[in-house]
């Protein structure tokens, strides 16, 4: 159906149009406790094509929507007149689609990744994980995928890329003599890293066992907050958000290439990168949604913002050659050492039942599901309050480790402390 659709549009008379075909194929996996419920495969095809219309002097509209692949030629012509008129109801500024380029020229298929390989590596390493009367693996779900992408537009771009994309997500309980909790843990990959997935399960059940162990956190004013978990990403997120193109347009960001984001900073400065290629990334992608080539490219350095980056209209605006929308982010480790992170008195949360950082106010606030209150040799686990506080201020005293982790497309520190957090205990 693809090559009929852009037959279609060839002739429709429509300014311009993109059309992505993805083909995701795979074995799906569900596990009760040890035990194999069900598993089957998946083969699943998505069609979707995008129109352009001129609608004045420097505009153009767009309208997109998805054609089923099995749908008649009939159908597509009545989905492109659909279309071509819903493009003209909301104009945004003109620019050009992506043209052939030598990346393009040069780009191939891709090999399909041993999905089945994939797939015994994820049961081996939940096999190898040792369980306890009091922490044991609820149920998993193992997803591995080969995607096969065709890009084509109305400019002559027309590429195909396969590459692999894995999940596994698994319930892990904790139990003692009154009560039972669940914790869930979610693994975005390419493929399956085993000891990766042993660290998240085992982490899980210790973290479930002191869980119920846990005492109601202190009340404890401004403190100092260790972040080792995988919200800690939500941290650098907003880095990202902050630099793309599409928030510098709508004046959503007040970041500045060749402008430090803070006068005084004292800790450790953030360098951020877009990389084509991660290791292990579930989003290894030569080609962005709209077909710009994916390139290796720093955004910021030393806690200077670099460039922004981002889709063709608001880049197009903004005047950017050479833009894309990244698909993995590196942010570079620190200057500490997780044995020197780790001094002194500190909370490091590793649950929260819900974190945030506001891409706009840079407000920071967590609710805490558990965390560790470690004053010298003493640890003692704790739930319930909050931490808080303004990512401007805690930016210029931050600490990141110089070791990192993969958190699904984003390398970030293993370990980031922010000093002067807000730290609201249990009341009542």
């Amino acid at each position: 159906m693809t090559d009929k659709l852009v037959e279609i549009l060839k002739s429709s008379g429509v300014h311009a149009w993109e059309v992505t075909d993805v083909c995701k194929r795979g074995w799906e996996f569900y596990y009760i406790r040890r035990a194999l419920d069900q598993h089957r495969a998946k083969d699943v095809e998505h069609i979707s094509v995008k129109v352009f219309q001129l609608t004045g002097e420097g505009t153009m509209g767009s309208a997109a929507a998805e054609l089923h692949p099995t749908a008649s030629v009939e159908e597509a012509r009545e989905l492109v007149r659909q279309l071509a008129y819903r493009a003209t109801l909301a104009p945004d500024p003109a620019y050009d689609l992506v043209s052939p380029g030598p990346e393009h020229l040069a780009a191939h298929r891709g090999a399909i990744p041993d999905l089945a390989g994939v797939a015994r590596d994820f049961m081996d390493a939940l096999a190898s994980v040792e369980e306890t009367p009091g922490e044991d693996i609820n149920s998993s779900e193992i997803f591995v995928s080969a995607v096969t992408r065709r890009f084509i537009n109305s400019m002559g771009v027309d590429v195909t890329e396969t590459y692999p994309t894995s999940m596994l997500e698994t319930v892990i309980n904790a139990r003692n003599d009154k009560t039972e909790i669940e914790l869930y843990r979610m693994l975005r990959c390419g493929t399956c890293d085993a000891s990766s997935v042993r660290d998240t399960v085992q982490k899980a059940m210790r973290f479930g066992r002191d869980r119920l162990l846990a005492v109601p956190t202190p009340e404890l004013g401004s403190a100092d907050v260790l972040f080792t978990g995988e919200d800690s990403k939500e941290i650098y997120a907003f880095f990202c958000d902050r630099l793309d193109a599409g928030m510098a347009v709508r004046q959503m960001t007040d970041w500045k290439p060749g402008v430090p984001i803070a006068g005084d900073i004292k800790g450790d400065r953030v360098t951020l990168k877009a990389v084509r290629s991660l290791e292990n990334s579930p989003s290894n992608r030569a080609f962005d949604s709209e077909g710009s080539p994916i390139k290796d490219v720093v955004m910021m350095e030393n806690g200077v913002p670099q460039r922004y980056l981002g889709g063709r209209m608001f880049s197009h605006i903004l005047g950017l050659e050479e833009s894309f929308i990244p698909t993995n982010y590196v942010v570079e480790g620190g200057t500490a050492a997780m044995s020197d992170i780790r001094r002194g008195r500190y909370l490091e949360v590793v649950e929260f039942s819900d974190f945030q950082v506001d891409e706009i106010t840079w407000d920071m606030f967590g609710e805490i599901r558990l965390a560790y209150l470690c004053d010298g040799g003493t640890v003692t686990p704790v739930t319930g309050g909050s931490v808080s506080g303004s990512m401007p201020e805690l930016l210029k005293d931050m600490r990141m480790s110089r070791e990192s982790v993969l958190y699904g497309s984003m390398s970030v520190p293993a370990a980031t402390l922010l000093k002067g957090v807000t730290v609201t205990g249990v009341r009542g």
